[in-house]
């Protein structure tokens, strides 16, 4: 079956719609990591970086240099997704913990980042290093 025009427009309309929304989400998730990254006393455009950006992030974790290797393990089919995924979770509970939070926010950075980044960030939180030992998984 052939669209018609106002099928396509429809959906032309719709995909951009959606192409708006999730721009809008990025451009949130951007702007509060930054925030982040300067609470922690590291540089905001530091972010911008491929592959440093991460080296960075854990360094705000407080892990060990060899900790970025953890997240290229996505390349590995199948087992690598969720070693990512492990990784992403774990990380994300000690982010909180860095930021006096508790588990559960972790996890909430996790399943809602566009809100709980946009609260770690422009909230009351105080980055503190010591509120985690380096040899801890989380």
């Amino acid at each position: 079956m052939i669209p018609t025009p106002f099928e396509g427009s429809m959906f032309a309309a719709l995909a951009g719609a959606y192409f708006i929304f999730a721009l809008l989400l990025l451009v949130i998730i951007l702007v509060a990591s930054w925030k982040i990254f300067i609470k922690a006393e590291r540089p905001g455009w530091a972010l911008l970086i491929p592959f440093y950006n991460i080296y960075v992030f854990t360094q705000i974790l407080c892990r060990p240099k060899w900790w970025v290797v953890l997240y290229f393990f996505g390349v590995v089919p199948f087992a690598g997704s969720f070693a990512v995924l492990f990784v992403s979770v774990v990380d994300s509970i000690r982010l909180a913990k860095l930021f006096g939070k508790t588990p559960a926010f972790g996890v909430g950075l996790i399943l809602l980042p566009f809100i709980f980044y946009l609260i770690l960030a422009f909230g009351n939180a105080k980055y503190c290093e010591h509120n985690v030992v380096e040899s801890e998984l989380i």
